[in-house]
């Protein structure tokens, strides 16, 4: 009974639970839904962000967060695409794309932690600057044709589900274990909680942060070039808006705004559940312009109960600290 009250009071649950319920209520709402195409679809449709929630999850533990992503994602596929069609190996270009993306991460880690500007406003800016940029370089123009082999990394399939799905599950593991057992990663709690306190115990705060929104830019150049490879096309407008998707998952899965909580898997079952809600609004033939509204929607319930969360525990902190000193 302990361990069932435990896992009850778990985010994870609450969303799996969630999901659960949609999934049955919908099986009888449209017969489509349980096909395997519209599960692969699903699964497909939440490959992309749920490469990213995996990283973002990890920075906003350690009180980051990384309002570029989308930006990047779409600037690292199109340097890839680029040099591919100029004749560069694909290995070669794909790790460009990777090392730009972390580039540009580790450089807004730097602005954060040695400058001391604020994190939103520092990748709110980059937001900007790296989709100006991709414009830039291309002239406005997609980058397609990029052969066979590159796009078998993204359109090759197995058991009949493309690979970006395999991917996404792959990450969310590697990730989910990092920061429960790697000693590493774990400090990112600590950082998040307590910033002040993390440094008296020897950790070096600017190095996890730093080390964290590297990973960040990394993951969203690595989500853009699997989309690229996935589309057959380095589009300039690609992952507009996946900054929002991204973060609004993360949020659900239990993450704070505030630093010092979530989990990878928490933050890979948010995005399930905001991509089954736009697969139910596509099934149920609501207008597509709902959706951007039904995200937005959602963000704001969720931080709402983030900050109303936030406020029970200070709360109740306080009640405690009042009942110490009277004892």
């Amino acid at each position: 009974m302990k361990f069932l009250k435990n896992l009850v009071r778990q985010r994870e649950f609450t969303i799996v639970a969630v999901i659960f319920t949609i999934c049955v209520v919908m099986s009888f709402a449209s017969p489509i839904f349980l096909t395997f195409g519209n599960i692969k679809a699903l699964l497909m449709g939440i490959a992309t962000s749920g490469i990213i929630c995996v990283s973002m999850c990890i920075l906003m533990v350690s009180g980051g967060i990384d309002m570029s992503v989308g930006s990047v994602m779409g600037f690292s596929a199109v340097i890839t695409g680029m040099l591919i069609k100029a004749s560069c190996p694909i290995v070669v270009s794909i790790l460009a794309g990777l090392l730009v993306g972390t580039g540009i991460g580790l450089l807004n880690g730097f602005i954060v932690c040695k400058v001391g500007i604020s994190a939103f406003i520092t990748t709110l800016a980059g937001l900007n600057m790296y989709r100006g940029l991709t414009y830039v370089v291309t002239h406005g123009f997609h980058q397609s044709d990029l052969g066979a082999k590159f796009n078998a990394i993204g359109q090759s399939t197995l058991f009949g589900i493309q690979l970006p799905v395999y991917y996404c599950i792959i990450l969310v593991i590697i990730g989910d274990i990092l920061l429960r057992r790697s000693r590493f990663f774990r400090q990112s709690y600590y950082v998040g909680s307590n910033p002040a306190a993390a440094r008296v115990s020897g950790i070096n705060t600017d190095l996890v942060l730093m080390f964290n929104y590297a990973l960040t830019g990394f993951s969203a150049a690595l989500a853009g070039i699997i989309y690229a490879s996935r589309s057959g096309s380095a589009s300039v407008t690609a992952g507009s808006g996946m900054e929002v998707k991204v973060i609004t998952a993360v949020i659900i899965g239990g993450a704070s705004m505030s630093g010092g909580e979530g989990s990878v898997i928490g933050a890979f079952f948010g995005a399930f559940l905001t991509g089954l809600i736009m697969n139910v609004l596509t099934l149920l033939s609501i207008d597509v312009n709902w959706q951007q509204f039904v995200v937005g929607a959602t963000l704001l319930i969720a931080v709402m109960i983030d900050t109303l969360n936030n406020k029970r525990r200070m709360n109740q902190s306080r009640k405690q600290s009042r009942r110490a000193r009277i004892d």
